[in-house]
């Protein structure tokens, strides 16, 4: 008992002198560190605008290292009367500022912040649109993410009675087909986290939310896989298919919170021609999916409960875009389809394989790539 107690101050030993360290740092301020030559470093970013009747309404977030207070807030070069819910904005903390200003349904406006240093943090909003009520549409965000996830999955799911009466050459292909099809899905959600992370979640280091969640998803579905494989009556048909909804779900969440963000800032236009878009290209993730359980017996409910685990969460995302825009949540969901994808991708990888063990066999590439265009071009109608 001695030596284990030993052992373990050892090892908590240089924690205790790096906390008192830091501890000492911050009572005495930084010694050396709080006075420096040049200006504040500062740097504010928009996360969300709300134009609401004679308001526009601006939520910033404090991505510098130094604390940030407003001066004056300028509309298309004309200052406005401003009130902050925050008076100093500190390091990676954010503030509403709401602006008093008659703005003009469908006009474009460019919002000037002036902080206290001079500095300006210039901010457009290209067509005015009088931002809804989140709390309004929810049984609509619904119905929006049905549409687009839950009915297009169940549809291209329709295509399983034909999938078992094809040669088992065939299913190779399908399978080299269902890779191409994941494959595309881990490259746009990748992009679009990017261009996320890029836009507005860049404060809370919008680029490595995206890396953590697509490891974090990568991880846990793997072990998620290894615990089916343990389980008595998971056939790995079935097993692969759940695994592809998971990760196709995970994609269709971050897929409704765009969906839902966008509506929220009247950004979006919900068209027929949007709807129908999605639809055809959502269709394809139900292939995706019966394609693993075409050569075994499932039962419906079993294939309802694989289709609402794909379709089922773009009805999650609508909401939370619909209710608060975050990017950085929204570059984490995205990370976390990502990661999903990859390790289904990697799971499906032996079942392409031909009788001679090869992987990339004339029927895999060309699947894996028409898989890729199929993506893509549905992609054109969204």
């Amino acid at each position: 008992m001695e030596s284990r107690l030993n052992t373990w101050v050892l090892g908590l030993l240089p924690l205790c002198v790096i906390a008192m360290a830091l501890v000492g740092f911050a009572v005495l301020d930084g010694p050396g560190l709080t006075a420096r030559n040049g200006p504040p470093a500062e740097e504010l970013v928009v996360e969300r605008t709300v134009l609401g009747a004679g308001s526009i309404e601006l939520v910033v977030r404090n991505a510098g290292p130094d604390p940030v207070t407003l001066a004056q807030v300028a509309v298309n070069d004309a200052f406005a009367d401003f009130r902050m819910s925050e008076p100093e904005i500190g390091r990676l903390g954010s503030a509403n500022v709401r602006i008093t200003y008659p703005w003009v349904d469908g006009e474009a406006y460019e919002v000037a912040l002036l902080t206290s240093t001079g500095g300006i943090v210039a901010h457009e909003i290209p067509v005015a649109v009088l931002t809804p009520d989140p709390s309004g549409f929810i049984g609509l965000m619904a119905l929006l993410g049905t549409y687009v996830g839950v009915i297009p999955v169940a549809i291209g799911m329709l295509w399983l009675p034909w999938l078992r009466r094809v040669p088992p050459g065939w299913i190779r292909a399908l399978m080299a087909l269902t890779i191409g099809l994941l494959a595309w899905l881990a490259i746009d959600a990748a992009l679009e986290g990017m261009e996320v992370a890029n836009a507005g979640a860049g404060a809370l280091g919008g680029a490595g939310l995206v890396g953590i969640g697509a490891i974090a998803a990568y991880l846990v579905l793997s072990g998620v896989q290894n615990w089916m494989s343990a389980r008595p009556g998971q056939t790995g048909g079935y097993r692969l298919s759940l695994l592809v909804s998971v990760g196709i779900g995970l994609h269709n969440l971050g897929e409704g919170l765009a969906i839902g963000s966008a509506y929220a800032v009247g950004a979006l236009a919900l068209g027929a021609t949007l709807v129908a878009g999605f639809a055809i290209h959502n269709t394809t993730e139900g292939l995706a999916i019966v394609a693993p359980v075409s050569e075994e017996r499932t039962s419906p409910f079993r294939l309802i409960f694989l289709g609402l685990v794909a379709g089922g969460p773009a009805i999650l995302g609508a909401w939370l875009g619909a209710a608060t825009t975050q990017p950085a949540l929204a570059a984490l969901l995205l990370g976390l389809g990502v990661g999903a994808i990859a390790q289904v991708i990697l799971q499906l990888t032996p079942s392409v394989r031909d009788g001679g063990g090869r992987l990339l066999h004339p029927a895999s590439i060309t699947g894996i790539l028409t898989g890729m265009l199929l993506m893509y071009a549905t992609g054109l109608l969204t």
